[in-house]
């Protein structure tokens, strides 16, 4: 039965205690401490009571949907106030005031603790210091360890800024997540001194909150099981030791000089890092590492300071290397020698330092740490790939179906290693997958489904130690494991699920689909959950790249995902409603879509760099790859003005065959980049949506737009395109040669002072690019 003699002793005592804020939340920690000892709660029904009170306060606010409108912050506001007040309420029903009485004298009588000061600046403290005062902190008894709060956050900061990073916005959220033990285990697999860098900082940091924050988007679905690879670190002053010890310090002005001295140079620059040799003691921590691996297969990435920061990500910019691991234990040292040289000598490749420029970080310190993780997956015959590996948006970029929601995310899918996930690559394409609805695709039809999916998988051969690239036919056969979920069959124009897994089944019919994966697992809801979970926490949307674990549960798999990289959003979201124009004159139209659209508008064009589809499927190779070239010129040529750049297949592609061969350094001066469809087989452009290349487009506001002419809601205006004078010999005398090829159109010339306007609405997934009236700026 209640006594109400006991509650105004609590009152009385939260008035004294109101003196000293954090000495109040010592006296409830005390007294739940107490109940819980002498059995008059249970910790783990308590904690269930004030999370079920916690969601009736947010039901009687109105929060219908708290997981987009409530921070996870506020959350935990809300948790320890509710706590709080239980807390008080069991004690004044179940405890005696003496009891009470005792435990507020001695918490009153700890006050002088609660002064301690720390005896050294942190901020002037080397590592060790700042560890063993952790160490002492955490060896102190919980009313004590509430006392000295405050020290204990600046202790970490301080170390999460020396270990990990120095940039605001993570510090912001890392110490709200990461603990001692957590800063205790990167001291413990880093080797070298220096911090580990942006790549390793975001993916420590996405894990943490994972692991904290995950349940609260999960509470109807299934258990999601997700992990991190077994991973070590190369810290980043390693790279500065290296180039002392090698005679390499001449190449750090190397980003002030010209850009074209930056590429005549690199090829030195390369061979010198190739060439150098680790200290020692660096060498002896490598050994040790690859003695812990165990013979496994690695991947070298890098984890430069700058990268994957909160303002720019440095996305596919610097080198990533495969190590299969299979040799002796020296050739193994080596090839993990030669994959961090690599690493660091791309710190200098000229698209890098062209990006930083672009960015306004050139002045920046970027030194280079390194994430070494054993790849995961598993063996097949003599091949080691994952069944699936990707990369996964919060936000998805574009829709082919107004069912599609946009806040839900995007992913895209291969099997085998995810290498042809993030980079665009010749003759291949990835399964696309909008995480509202993962089952319906933007292809229509069987024929197209089987002619937009995976050709090639990347695996590791173990047998022959190396990276390989292989037909699919020839990576899986009917006997390897959860190939229904991986694969179709295609057979009398029709595709479907696969009956019969015998010896016979002829592997040439497989299409890659992952209808099996989807629909028989709960992979996207998982992928939808983290995403949603990371993006409330940086308060901005990611980018996350994983692979999967698929179980053999039957019928429905168990899936783990195995999360290699978070990257928060670093470019401009688009909040413009975009509406196209209505009632166009057919003459004013030059191109348009209908076909996978983003949402933006770019006004008052005055130029379009046209390389001809067919003109440049006549070109030789050598002139492909010069056009690839060429496109680099005339981009700094018209800077500074409006232009868009239109071209054959696909922008960026590996293989110049199937598009021209550019990068960063080709483009970044252009509004737009318009695929254009083309010929037969593969020239039809691959949506770049997802991968590094798309990631570059989206950071310099550049639109990527595919077209194909002669498909329904496609115009393209031919005409205007044919007879509109070429203005590149007066703009590059010197490439005049390649007038038949690429057609530089002044628009304002061409149409009587009039520009082009280019507006993109994902909205309606339609695009069109029509002449007008300059706009004023």
């Amino acid at each position: 039965m209640s006594d109400d003699r006991y509650i105004p002793k609590l009152h009385r005592l939260q008035m004294l205690l109101g003196h000293y804020p954090i000495l109040g939340d010592v006296m409830r920690e005390r007294m739940r401490a107490e109940m819980f000892r002498r059995g008059v709660l249970n910790k783990q029904h308590f904690e269930a009571e004030v999370r079920e009170k916690a969601q009736q306060s947010q039901r009687r606010e109105g929060i219908t949907n708290p997981y987009i409108e409530e921070s996870s912050e506020l959350w935990e506001r809300r948790l320890s106030k509710i706590r709080d007040s239980l807390t008080e309420f069991y004690w004044a029903y179940n405890m005696s005031p003496q009891l009470f009485e005792e435990v507020a004298h001695d918490v009153l009588h700890e006050r002088p603790t609660a002064e301690q000061v720390l005896s050294f600046n942190p901020e002037m403290a080397s590592m060790e210091v700042l560890f063993q005062q952790m160490e002492s902190f955490a060896a102190l008894p919980p009313q004590e360890l509430a006392l000295v709060h405050h020290h204990m956050q600046e202790t970490k900061v301080v170390l999460i800024k020396a270990l990990i990073s120095d940039e605001l916005g993570f510090v912001r959220v890392a110490k709200e997540y990461l603990t001692f033990d957590d800063l205790k285990w990167i001291r413990d697999h880093r080797a070298g001194r220096g911090k580990i860098g942006g790549k390793a900082a975001g993916l420590v940091l996405a894990w943490k909150i994972l692991q904290a924050s995950l349940d609260r988007f999960c509470e109807t679905c299934e258990q999601i099981q997700i992990v991190i690879p077994e991973t070590y670190f190369v810290g980043a002053d390693v790279s500065y030791d290296f180039m002392e010890l090698n005679g390499l310090t001449t190449y750090l002005n190397q980003k002030y000089k010209p850009l074209d001295q930056i590429e005549r140079e690199y090829p030195v620059l390369q061979d010198g890092y190739a060439r150098g040799r680790f200290p020692e003691s660096t060498l002896d921590d490598f050994r040790g590492l690859l003695e812990a691996m165990r013979g496994q297969p690695l991947i070298v990435r890098s984890s430069s300071l700058l990268e994957d920061n909160f303002d720019v990500s440095f996305a596919g910019m610097y080198e990533s290397v495969f190590c299969p691991n299979q040799g002796t234990p020296e050739e193994n040292l080596e090839e993990l020698c030669n994959a961090i040289r690599r690493v660091y000598a791309s710190i200098y490749n000229p698209h890098v330092l062209l990006y930083r420029k672009q960015h306004n970080v050139l002045d920046y310190d970027e030194r280079m740490a390194v994430l070494i993780q054993v790849v995961q997956g598993s063996r097949y015959r003599d091949m080691y790939f994952p069944p699936v590996a990707g990369v996964a948006y919060s936000r998805n970029p574009f829709v082919w179906s107004p069912k599609l929601r946009r806040e839900e995310g995007f992913a895209r899918l291969v099997v085998g290693l995810g290498t042809r996930a993030v980079e665009r690559v010749g003759e291949d394409y990835p399964r696309m997958v909008a995480l509202s609805h993962p089952t319906l695709r933007p292809e229509a039809g069987a024929r197209e489904v089987k002619y937009y999916s995976q050709y090639y998988a990347d695996v590791i051969d173990l047998k022959e130690n190396k990276l390989v690239t292989r037909p699919v036919s020839e990576v899986l056969a009917a006997d390897y494991p959860g190939l229904r979920l991986l694969a179709s069959q295609y057979k009398d124009d029709f595709i479907g699920p696969l009956v019969a897994m015998t010896a016979g089944l002829d592997s040439r019919s497989l299409v890659i689909t992952l209808d099996g994966l989807l629909k028989q697992t709960a992979l996207a809801t998982h992928l939808r959950n983290v995403l949603k979970a990371l993006e409330v926490s940086y308060n901005r949307p990611v980018d996350i790249e994983f692979t999967t674990e698929i179980g053999s549960e039957y019928p429905r798999p168990n899936v783990v995902i195995h999360l290699l990289q978070c990257r928060p959003y670093a470019g401009e979201q688009d909040t413009e409603q975009i509406r196209l124009p209505v009632r166009l004159p057919e003459a004013d139209i030059i191109f348009g879509t209908e076909k996978l659209v983003p949402t933006g508008r770019v006004e008052n064009i005055t130029n379009i760099v046209y390389v001809d589809p067919e003109q440049y499927g006549l070109a030789s190779p050598s002139q492909k790859l010069e056009l690839g070239r060429l496109m680099g010129r005339l981009n700094q040529r018209l800077e500074g003005q409006a232009f868009i750049m239109m071209g054959p297949g696909r922008w960026g592609s590996s293989s110049p065959d199937l598009g021209l061969k550019v990068g960063y350094a080709d483009f970044y001066n252009t509004r737009a980049l318009v695929e254009i469809s083309w010929g037969q087989g593969h020239n039809r452009p691959a949506l770049s949506y997802g991968t590094h290349f798309f990631q570059d487009l989206v950071e310099a506001r550049i639109y990527p737009l595919a077209i194909f002419p002669g498909d329904p809601g496609n115009p393209f205006n031919h005409k205007f395109f044919e007879t509109a004078v070429n203005a590149l010999p007066a703009l590059l005398p010197k490439d005049a040669a390649f007038a038949d090829f690429v057609k530089v159109i002044d628009v304002p010339a061409t149409t009587g002072g009039r520009v082009l306007e280019l507006v993109m609405s994902g909205d309606e997934a339609r695009a069109v690019a029509f002449l007008t009236r300059p706009r004023n700026a």
